[in-house]
């Protein structure tokens, strides 16, 4: 009996490493594909007797300055840096201290709150950017302004209101598992509900933070509908990509499309190997109960 169970315990460890080393090769080989594809020639891509999956015989490192210099992307990557940045900071801030309250006191009508946070959860904001701009539209009409369209700010002030309510969702269930005992040692040293809340509760909440950073970050970073409907002018990364693969699939030059590609990943493997121990460590704390 303890032998059949100690060889079903093998058996499922073999078969979930196996599964683990099929999707790290799913995710490596097409990522690792388009790095070496970035510093191709087109004669490297084009013929009957090619290989694609062969190395490059002569690296061709200029396709990144073609697409930096040539296709603005240089000009696209700032743009995105600024309003991703931006888009953070403001959620952050409105979604920290919103989601300590609503974890950790109760009052009249929290709970319609609470309420009001998990039905945004279900709203597509892909379905609502129509409105949004009908509405930002009508705003510089009634005032006389071109302010509220190409505007970087607006726009990442609505990249971080349509990503609330996840994140509220995901700080609050954190805040949760803290233990009261802290917050009760705070308040016998003096301390009031906005220090408690910055200098004891926000601090050890980090993992959950930068959980939170990350996946926002990933969706700022790659979002394209509101950005390519509420902007005209103030390209944003995914915006200069769409439009340089158009160009260069129509000139075939596929080493300078890929090398586009390279420079629109690379922020987010960078960042992701930054912060990949923390990121482990939100997932996993978060429904651990202090």
């Amino acid at each position: 009996m303890k032998k059949s169970n100690g060889l079903g315990k093998i058996l499922s460890k073999i078969i979930i490493y196996i599964a683990l080393f099929a999707l790290a090769i799913s995710i490596i080989v097409p990522v690792g594909w388009v790095f070496m594809a970035s510093v191709k020639r087109n004669a490297e891509f084009i013929g009957a007797d090619i290989n694609p999956w062969a190395l490059p015989t002569d690296p061709r490192w200029e396709n990144f300055k073609q697409a930096f210099v040539d296709a603005r992307m240089g000009e696209f990557f700032l743009n995105s840096v600024m309003v991703t940045a931006l888009a953070l900071c403001l959620l952050l801030l409105i979604a920290l201290p919103a989601s300590y309250v609503l974890a950790r006191f109760n009052f009249k009508c929290k709970g319609i709150l609470n309420l009001a946070c998990m039905a945004g959860l279900f709203i597509n904001v892909n379905y609502i950017v129509v409105p949004i701009f009908l509405m930002l539209s009508d705003a510089n009409k009634t005032f006389g302004v071109d302010f509220f369209l190409n505007n970087r700010f607006l726009l990442a002030l609505i990249y971080a209101a349509t990503s609330l309510p996840f994140t509220i969702y995901l700080l609050s269930g954190y805040f949760k598992t803290l233990p009261k005992g802290f917050e009760e040692a705070a308040y016998i040293d003096g301390c009031g509900y906005f220090k408690t809340m910055t200098k004891i509760m926000i601090p050890m909440a980090k993992p959950s933070i930068i959980t939170v950073i990350l996946f926002n970050f990933l969706s700022f970073w790659n979002e394209y509908i509101i950005a390519y409907t509420l902007m005209d002018g103030h390209d944003t990364l995914a915006m200069g990509l769409k439009n340089l693969m158009a160009v260069e699939k129509t000139a075939t030059n596929y080493g300078i499309m890929y090398a586009g590609l390279v420079i629109v990943m690379l922020p987010t493997l960078i960042l992701y190997i930054a912060v990949q121990k923390r990121l482990t460590e939100g997932m996993t704390l978060g429904g651990l109960k202090g």
